[in-house]
């Protein structure tokens, strides 16, 4: 499970008690401390209404305004934002910043006339009253000791798990004696990589899901272009030659068309392909650029002909392949249940695929007698209760008009309720989030589960930066299952155990959806 969230901006509303606001108070030492009074403070706090999903905030010294962090068209930039309650200006926001790349660490200058920030990771600034950003000039440079930083960040790991891991008897592991059997180990090493193998070893003797050492950010961009194509490896065993065993619906071979499962690709933008060629180099700073392929029809070269196209990145192409999937599942549901159940799946459980879930939902499967729930392979998120209450809700009323529209009121008024019966389908690769669904899917008796249990990695997880850039993960919190049990390394159950055979996927079959469509089908024929 992730830590996910994010912010409003908030503002306290005057008081007739002098005692309800903020007062600063001298102190000996000179500095001023600010005391808060925090009895009744929610009846004294209203939201502000800026239009924006704000991400990060902060207040100008003399507390007038607000400078934020927020999302709007899907483009994250500064704003100011005034609370002076004693200006006429109106309480709106003004976009400080126009540039696509991603802004954090934001800072106020002492005297509140500029805000610093990081765009794509360099420093900028930009006048909080309004005026052109620019990037700041920083040139730095550090000499390290990889000798003395290496044992550093051991203990630098070591010590925020010994504070922070959520289990303090550490899976059974002797955290001490783990720290000195690891420092022999990581004084010998002599790369980055290696210390952060040696690292991940560290972290491995917890034993523990939501783990790991991350490596410092690259700052290097994906160059890789995808066409939107399997090819045949066993072909390719045998000729040497890129045979096209399958095409990406939307990808880009696919939307240049001429092409079909069968023919091998000869060339690329010019440069004959041979046995040893690595097409990924090949295909290297091709993302979106005009692109040649010479194509032959079933390897015939002498029809070859040139196809055109424009490469996609590693996530476009990742995300067409599983639309592909998902709309395959779909269909298979739909034929074996002779049309009379829908069928959705959830990526992993965050915010996008929760606003997927209500969209196919509403779209695909209002028609359809039951649903079945795929969250085979989601490696969970955040947003389990608002799944599950689409799911268990029931309508209770009906609004009737005299044009016959007669829609359940739940839907009129923007809360969803599915109303009808479902299964749900889990794997051994459904984690974290998914199995907390799994658990409120059970646990409120919304259906049968049918497939594998699920993973048992489950722990309310967060992440700290260590001193080279490199990050630890902190597992947190543990999630204790409505039994009583640490759900950590305790896998949900099924209901109806089905596991895939070898082969089935190649031949087109899928046994864990056949499972669920006919304990779903018994449930309706009930």
């Amino acid at each position: 499970m992730r830590s996910e969230g994010g912010c409003q901006a908030r503002r306290q509303a005057p008081s007739a008690k002098a005692a309800a606001s903020p007062r600063p108070r001298a102190t000996g030492d000179g500095a001023k401390h600010t005391i808060i009074d925090f009895n009744g403070i929610e009846q004294r706090i209203s939201l502000l209404a800026t239009g924006l999903d704000v991400g990060s905030v902060q207040v100008t010294p003399d507390g007038k305004t607000l400078v934020l962090v927020a999302v709007a068209a899907n483009q994250e930039n500064l704003y100011s934002f005034n609370i002076d309650e004693t200006s006429d200006d109106p309480p709106v926001a003004h976009q400080l910043t126009n540039t696509l790349g991603s802004k954090s660490d934001l800072q106020i200058s002492p005297d509140g006339r500029s805000a610093y920030y990081l765009d794509s990771g360099r420093v900028a600034s930009v006048p909080v009253a309004g005026g052109a950003a620019h990037p700041l000039p920083v040139d730095a440079s550090l000499d390290v000791d990889f000798n003395a930083e290496k044992l550093l960040l051991l203990h630098q790991a070591w010590s925020l798990l010994d504070r922070w891991y959520a289990d303090p008897a550490f899976h059974g592991a002797n955290w001490p004696a783990v720290l000195h059997a690891y420092e022999p180990r990581v004084a010998g090493a002599r790369t980055p990589n290696e210390l952060r193998r040696l690292l991940s070893l560290l972290v491995g003797e917890l034993n523990s899901s939501h783990t790991g050492i991350g490596a410092p950010p690259s700052g290097v961009a994906p160059k890789t272009g995808y066409l939107g194509v399997q090819f045949d490896t066993a072909a390719y065993e045998r000729t040497g030659r890129l045979t096209i065993a399958e095409i990406t619906p939307l990808g880009p071979i696919a939307l240049a068309g001429g092409v079909a499962t069968g023919d091998v690709l000869l060339a690329v933008n010019g440069r004959t392909l041979e046995r040893n060629d690595d097409i990924d180099d090949v295909l290297a700073n091709t993302i979106g650029m005009r692109t040649v392929l010479r194509i032959a029809r079933h390897g015939d070269p002498v029809q070859a002909h040139d196809v055109v196209v424009q490469p996609v990145d590693l996530n476009t192409a990742g995300v067409l392949t599983y639309t592909a999937w998902v709309e395959g599942r779909r269909a298979y549901v739909d034929r074996i249940s002779g049309g009379r159940l829908g069928y959705v799946h959830m990526f992993d459980m965050g915010e996008e695929s929760l606003e997927k879930l209500y969209y196919d939902l509403d779209v695909r499967n209002r028609g359809k007698d039951g649903v079945v729930v795929d969250i085979r392979n989601n490696e969970g998120g955040f947003v389990d209760p608002y799944a599950i209450d689409v799911l268990t809700r029931h309508e209770y009323l009906t609004f009737k008009s005299r044009f016959g529209t007669d829609p359940p009121e739940r839907s009129s008024l923007g809360q969803r309720a599915l109303d009808r019966p479902t299964v749900l389908v889990t794997n051994e690769h459904s984690l974290s989030d998914a199995e907390d669904f799994s658990e409120g899917y059970h646990v409120l008796r919304a259906g049968k589960i049918v497939g594998t249990p699920t993973a048992g990695w489950i722990i309310f997880t967060s992440s700290a930066p260590l001193a080279d850039g490199s990050s630890v993960r902190l597992p947190l919190v543990n999630v204790i299952a409505h039994d009583g049990v640490n759900m950590e390394l305790h896998p949900r159950p099924v209901d109806d155990l089905v596991t895939i055979p070898p082969g089935a996927a190649d031949r087109g079959d899928d046994p864990q959806l056949d499972a669920a469509v006919s304990v779903l089908l018994r449930q309706i024929h009930r």
